[in-house]
């Protein structure tokens, strides 16, 4: 892949979209009873497809918009990419995955023209197309006079909508912010699968199935169940809490074919995943002084609040309480 840096000397886009052949299927997640049965409607709609639109002559009324674009939408970790992998596979096709990182550019017009080049990669490629956090490049566009990023924005939404009327395959939009989509894409999903968090009984099979049958050394102790039970994490977060815990055993003193994986290991290492993730949801730039001046600075009244018709009576009240409200934030900031 070229240097971003070379790019960026050259002005030539870095490429925005890869293919790739399938290799998970549907085995390879654990997936809640209602978002499996979402993603069997959503294979049906795509097998039924020559019926719809040709046995029945739907195709015919309607000349455009016969590509299928589905939404998954649901939290880190619960398995939407697998599961784009495996529908790909299910299909017999490839999969053209689109990373907004890279479909993203720092020349103006080029953003567009890469999500034009996404639509013919997979057409080309005779593949699924998966646009990985899609809210980015879906977002709601900007009203009114638009300049710079935000009209490359809006311009790119637009080339969006453009494309998936022409485009006849099948599109997968991944996100876990399905909230800031424009109103006009929606229109154009075909279906939504909801991916959401496991239960307990769906994280015990996700536990059991990170770890290998017979190679992976797990002690007497271990009780997937009682993992399952206690930490409410995401399958991406257990497959990180067993490579910790694997990393941890290995740690250890002494000799390697003694070692095994205790529940000390996939405790320890379930607290410490979720501490990351509680660290991460955090600003590190929130003081405790700050926070109280925000509550002072809400207990100001706006000017525009300010009594007009009291005479000067109200506003020299109002004005001593604005002072006495910044000496407050003074005092706060100094200690």
């Amino acid at each position: 892949m070229p240097s971003p840096l070379m790019s960026l000397f050259t002005g030539r886009p870095r490429p925005a979209v890869g293919a790739i052949v399938p290799r998970r299927t549907l085995d390879d997640v654990v997936l809640p009873p209602a978002t499996r049965r979402a993603l069997e409607d959503a294979l049906a709609q795509v097998r039924k497809r020559a019926l719809i639109f040709d046995r029945w002559g739907l195709g015919e009324r309607h000349a455009t918009g016969l590509g299928l674009a589905f939404n998954f939408a649901g939290p880190p970790g619960t398995g939407k990419t697998i599961c784009a992998e495996a529908i790909a596979r299910e299909l017999g096709l490839n999969l053209v995955v689109v990373d907004y990182a890279e479909l993203e550019s720092m020349w103006m017009g080029e953003t567009p023209k890469n999500v034009a080049a996404a639509f013919r990669a997979a057409l080309e490629n005779n593949a699924v197309l998966l646009f990985d956090e899609a809210d980015a490049i879906a977002s709601r566009r900007s009203t009114g006079s638009a300049h710079g990023y935000e009209r490359e924005a809006n311009v790119a939404v637009s080339v969006l909508l453009r494309e998936l009327e022409a485009f006849n395959g099948v599109v997968i939009f991944a996100t876990n912010l399905a909230a800031n989509f424009d109103p006009a894409f929606e229109r154009r999903l075909r279906a939504h699968v909801l991916f959401e968090m496991p239960g307990p009984a769906e994280r015990e099979q996700i536990w059991r199935g990170q770890v290998h049958p017979r190679r992976t050394p797990l002690a007497d102790d271990v009780d997937f169940a009682a993992l399952a039970a206690r930490y409410a994490m995401s399958g991406g977060d257990i497959k990180n809490a067993v490579i910790k815990a694997a990393s941890g055993a290995a740690a250890e003193p002494g000799p390697d074919a003694s070692k095994r994986l205790h529940q000390r290991h996939f405790e320890r290492a379930a607290e410490d995943v979720l501490a990351a993730k509680g660290a991460m949801e955090q600003s590190l730039f929130v003081r405790p002084e700050a926070q109280a001046a925000e509550e002072i600075a809400r207990r100001i009244q706006p000017v525009d609040a300010w009594p007009r018709a009291a005479g000067t009576a109200a506003l020299v009240l109002s004005g001593t309480a604005l002072i006495a409200s910044l000496a407050a934030l003074v005092a706060v900031l100094v200690r």
